[in-house]
């Protein structure tokens, strides 16, 4: 049996109605609206503050990260687990989970924020650890209700991960060029 499967059965089996309240709460945290609405929050505040390359991170990430999402649900077409097991109603396809990507594509970014405008350790600590902790429990709370198969969460944040390290490493402070293309002109 598979690891999607043999995830599925346990998850199904073990479900308690507290548990699949929170999971609900949790997983609309996650929710492509709620994301979006938060990165629209998190890019505003940054201009206001002239921030500009950070909310061309935060911006350009999360809106091309939702359509490369988009991309490989349309390109997969993976089914989702089965009704009723599947508590959640939706349209779309399975893999990879959006919930995962995006909120592992806003987490990274914000994490990147943090270690580049926060100087306090002990709080560049903490908020890393927590958003750590809330990607999972969304993803986790997607497999719980059985919105996605373990392995549409997992590549849902491999994918996130992904494309958040090619938007911060493609919008990261370029001082150590700045200062070689002004030795090289000086050399000339």
């Amino acid at each position: 049996m598979s690891l999607d499967q043999n995830v599925f059965e346990s998850v199904v089996g073990d479900r308690t109605a507290w548990l699949i309240d929170f999971a609900f709460v949790v997983t609309d945290t996650g929710g492509t609206a709620a994301v979006l609405i938060a990165s629209a929050v998190l890019t505003v505040s940054l201009v206001l503050r002239a921030r500009n390359r950070e909310a061309i991170l935060v911006a350009g990430a999360m809106l091309s990260g939702l359509a490369v999402m988009t991309g490989l649900k349309n390109l997969y077409e993976r089914p989702r687990p089965p009704l009723p097991e599947r508590l959640i109603e939706t349209s779309t396809y399975s893999f990879p989970s959006g919930h995962a990507m995006l909120t592992a594509i806003l987490v990274c970014v914000i994490m990147a924020l943090t270690l580049r405008m926060v100087l306090e350790r002990y709080v560049r600590v903490a908020l890393v650890t927590l958003l750590v902790l809330y990607t999972f429990a969304v993803g986790f709370s997607r497999i719980y209700l059985a919105a996605h198969w373990t392995t549409d969460v997992l590549a849902g944040w491999a994918f996130g991960v992904l494309w958040a390290a090619v938007w911060i490493f493609s919008t990261r402070p370029l001082l150590g060029r700045a200062k070689l293309g002004r030795d090289r002109r000086s050399h000339v």
